[in-house]
């Protein structure tokens, strides 16, 4: 047992002993010490902060911030085309209402029979489909039979 004695009580306080640096925990690389026979490594470059693309992004961010303007506001560019976008889409719905507004009586007639119509072949095929199945069978036949003599005919 007082072989034991020198141990610590815990490893925690073993820690504590180790650090009198003051609690860093990071460890030291091996190639400070200046030997000249050791590759020092390098940095590895990260790929997205290589490409053009996030250095104009960064580039853009550091100027808007150097000008006092906010992440939420836009590059003037893309400001005005969306402007010009919008005007555009605003510009071509009140020119459909215009020629909605600028139809000919006749032209509204004709839209009112072309509904009538549709209405009427909806209908027709909703009896059509509740009619039984030899009901249509017989008025294929026919139409087959009548478009047969008429070739015959000619």
């Amino acid at each position: 047992r007082k072989h034991l004695s020198f141990l610590p009580a815990s490893m925690y306080t073993e820690i504590q002993r180790e650090r009198p640096d003051g609690g860093n925990i990071l460890t030291h690389p091996d190639y400070i010490d200046g030997n000249p026979d050791l590759i020092k490594p390098k940095k590895l470059l990260n790929p997205v902060k290589a490409s053009k693309s996030h250095q104009e992004l960064h580039r853009e961010l550091l100027m808007n911030h150097k000008r006092g303007l906010g992440v939420e506001s836009k590059p003037e560019l893309q400001r005005v085309l969306e402007h010009r976008r919008r005007n555009q889409l605003i510009r071509q719905k009140k020119e459909e209402e215009e020629a909605k507004k600028l139809q000919s009586p006749f032209e509204k007639e004709l839209l009112k029979r072309h509904q009538r119509l549709d209405q009427l072949e909806k209908e027709q095929e909703k009896q059509e489909d509740h009619a039984p199945e030899f009901i249509k069978v017989k008025e294929n036949l026919r139409r087959t039979s009548t478009v047969t003599g008429d070739e015959k005919a000619a």
